[in-house]
């Protein structure tokens, strides 16, 4: 067997199981689950009706680059979302089945087991799959905390030039999972000034672009940030979205990845051997999907009211606030984060998720440790409701 699978941790999903097993939840209270990062607002119609329509594809052996309408439409997309040229639909796009599947293998891709002590920088916390991906490349995680006192950012300053030397990719995420937090032009400049010094390869995890709060100042990407600094190449910078927040169609696994035309021609020949390609019904909807914005535009409206409500009443007892992006609520808990989660389940049957469980033992601190993540998924009145029992049992301690 693979010695790196060893080197895995449960997935936090998996410590959450783990963690409620005896406890049993009050039985007057239905369950209201704000735990994963599952978008559950309806699906549009229309999505689903181009997949109906399609269904004949499925006879149809799809190519692992997707299909010329899926790529462009893509392609226009990004330009219109982020004010850039329109990407090369041949060369700088890939369909992915989904952003995750995309964040591991690229890693898979990029890492030069044979060359120094290969490292991959990430986030802490972060999203799982960063880590995964890393150790079953043969590479070794370094972690960035990212933390209140410097507003949850990604400090690149905190790593001596030596770590620095070995590192072959960094992960990042903006809007980040679980804080939210937006990554601004300087803090792009200051990284691809170290990818140009050290040759290191940027992934850019964008899935919750689409879920802000002012439809004027929409978050900044990488490949924006990039065309802004005269990047215009992308070079060394790769970008992976998804449809799963933006269009709420998770079960569909859909997104894609753009940028660097070199590294993505690398990545290509890399997912035709490992059988990444989209069914033929999903690349139809997923065109449907990406040339429509006003499905978006409502989502986001949605996800607005929610935190304009239950924002105030979280944060009666638990520090927290509107995030720049995203669906997250990044709360301070005034007892362990998995005491607190427990004892939420068992008296209110609220379930969130313990923030430890996304993060790892760090420069003397786990950054996640005594915070929950609150993922305002469910309909606008659970979510009401999930606040008011979070207000009566923080009350309760």
């Amino acid at each position: 067997m693979n010695p790196d699978l060893a080197r895995l941790q449960p997935y936090p999903f998996e410590k959450l199981r783990l963690l409620f097993a005896g406890v049993s939840p009050a039985p007057t209270f239905d369950e209201i689950k704000l735990s994963i990062g599952e978008p559950q607002h309806e699906t549009p119609p229309f999505i689903k009706q181009a997949l109906a329509d399609n269904l004949a594809g499925l006879a149809n052996y799809p190519t692992t680059q997707g299909t010329d309408a899926l790529r462009q439409a893509i392609a226009a997309w990004v330009g219109r979302r982020y004010g850039v040229p329109v990407p090369d639909a041949a060369n700088q796009v890939i369909p992915v089945n989904g952003s995750r599947e995309a964040l591991f293998a690229f890693a898979q891709t990029v890492i030069d087991r044979g060359r120094g002590n290969p490292k991959v920088v990430c986030p802490n916390p972060f999203y799982q799959i960063y880590e995964g991906a890393a150790l079953l490349a043969g590479a070794q995680p370094v972690y960035l905390n990212t933390v209140e006192h410097n507003g949850f950012a990604m400090d690149w300053t905190a790593l001596p030039e030596a770590v620095w030397r070995d590192v072959q990719l960094v992960y990042v995420c903006s809007p980040g999972n679980p804080t939210g937090k937006v990554m601004d032009l300087a803090a792009w400049k200051a990284l691809f000034e170290l990818s140009d010094r050290h040759g290191f390869v940027i992934a850019s995890d964008e899935c919750y672009s689409e879920i802000f709060f002012d439809e004027a100042e929409p978050p900044l990407g990488g490949l924006a940030a990039a065309a802004r600094l005269g990047r215009d190449d992308y070079r060394n910078l790769v970008m992976f979205s998804s449809l799963s927040k933006r269009s709420n169609v998770p079960g569909l696994r859909s997104g894609f990845v753009a940028g660097d035309a070199a590294l993505l021609k690398k990545f290509l020949l890399y997912r035709t051997y490992h059988g990444g390609a989209m069914n033929p019904a999903a690349q139809a909807a997923s065109v449907a999907a990406w040339n429509d914005e006003a499905h978006v535009r409502d989502n986001r409206r949605m996800y607005a009211e929610k935190f304009r409500e239950v924002t105030p009443l979280i944060a009666r007892h638990l520090d927290c606030s509107q995030p720049d992006a995203g669906f997250y609520l990044w709360a301070k808990t005034p007892i362990a984060d998995t005491d607190f989660a427990r004892e939420l389940l068992r008296q209110k049957n609220v379930v969130v998720l313990p923030g430890s469980y996304l993060a790892r033992d760090n420069e003397g601190l786990n950054p996640g440790a005594n915070y929950v993540r609150i993922a305002l998924v469910a309909g606008h009145e659970e979510c009401l409701e999930a606040a008011r029992r979070i207000n009566d049992f923080c009350q309760s301690l």
